[in-house]
């Protein structure tokens, strides 16, 4: 045999199609991580893939109108739905939008991702009453709306576990009060993404089952408090570019003594930092007596730098930290005192540098 040649088994032909052999279930699978369109593109193999995208279990959707529009239509209408990941930056039609929600709901999607560019004030109300979903992802861009899409005040989501929310207003009920997770009886994992409360109401998240909490107050941040009923929280995320606010972090009945895990990430002028500001977040790590681990970024450890006297400050939380992590590049530049500080009560803790943008 000359060098270089590779050898076949005589068993085996080299121009086999193994990927055909292989059961429709797994072909279906595989096809599912590719974007529909790709998906689709398949039919042209052989005649056993003509129509096989047809049963494809979960759709990613970035394409046109006209191709979402015929999607919908020419899809195998007996085959359930698991998953629908929809994103699309240009115009999309209100009445397609709604259709395809109705579509999702009605074959029992389990998973749905929504991410456009729209003013739409209102989802279809079947949207939040099916009872198969279990993650939902709703990422709204307002080219002219400021107000944002209101989110409904009647919810019957009874298996949703995932949640994540932008650019949403909050309604507030006739007694003026704001709680919109507490339909959610399954809720496990919380993401809120520059959404408001109307009239600047306070928000309550009440909820017995949160264990994962993220608040990413962006640039629309209206609400002056919140106030959590959340006994199974264990991880809070708070992020906030453009400034810090004055923002009151408040547990009922002292449950944010569940809370284990804390990452505080803000973005703010160093001239914009003041004395109020430097007391909203030593409130913060008050609240938050019982934490295990805390990242923070360098701009926050400024902001608590700017506490009058913080070495003489009265402060009996972080007992029980067992690991601080510091996102910064210039460590040299972090503020004198503020490490002495949070490792007063904990001084075995153990201390990471890390890139900010890790």
């Amino acid at each position: 045999m000359k060098p270089g040649r590779k050898k076949y088994n005589d068993d085996v032909k080299e121009d086999e199609d193994r990927l055909s052999d292989l059961p429709d279930c797994v072909i279906l699978h595989i096809l599912s991580f590719l974007d529909t369109i790709d998906a689709v593109q398949t039919c042209i193999l052989s005649k056993r893939w003509n129509n096989l995208w047809k049963y494809l279990p979960t759709l990613i959707l970035s394409s046109s109108n006209k191709f979402v529009s015929r999607i919908l239509s020419l899809r195998n209408a007996s085959t359930p739905l698991r998953a629908l990941h929809f994103q699309r930056h240009g115009t999309m039609y209100p009445r397609l939008l709604q259709r395809m929600i109705k579509y999702a709901v009605s074959h029992h999607v389990q998973e749905l991702s929504i991410n456009l560019s729209s003013d739409i004030q209102h989802f279809p109300t079947c949207l939040f009453s099916c009872h198969t979903l279990t993650s939902l992802k709703l990422v709204i861009n307002h080219p002219t709306l400021y107000a944002g899409t209101l989110f409904p005040s009647s919810l019957n989501l009874p298996a949703l576990a995932t949640l994540f929310l932008e650019s949403f207003t909050f309604p507030v009920d006739d007694d003026g009060h704001t709680e919109p997770f507490s339909a959610f009886s399954s809720l496990n994992s919380l993401i809120i993404r520059g959404c408001k409360v109307l009239d600047e109401q306070n928000l309550w998240i009440l909820s017995a089952t949160l264990a994962n909490l993220t608040l990413d107050t962006g640039w629309a941040y209206n609400y002056g408090k919140i106030e959590l009923s959340t006994p199974s929280l264990c991880t809070f995320v708070f992020v906030c570019i453009g400034g810090f606010p004055a923002l009151k972090l408040h547990g009922i009945e002292s449950n944010l003594s569940s809370v284990k895990h804390v990452k505080i990430d803000v973005s703010i002028a160093s001239r914009s930092i003041d004395v109020d500001i430097s007391l909203v977040l030593l409130n913060w790590l008050v609240e938050l007596a019982n934490i295990k681990s805390l990242t923070i970024n360098h701009n926050a450890l400024e902001v608590l730098s700017k506490v009058p006297d913080l070495l003489k400050v009265e402060f009996h939380s972080l007992c029980s930290l067992k690991s601080l992590r510091v996102k910064t590049r210039t460590p040299s530049c972090i503020p004198n005192g503020t490490f002495d500080f949070l490792l007063q009560n904990s001084p075995s803790t153990k201390v990471e540098i890390i890139d900010p943008f890790r």
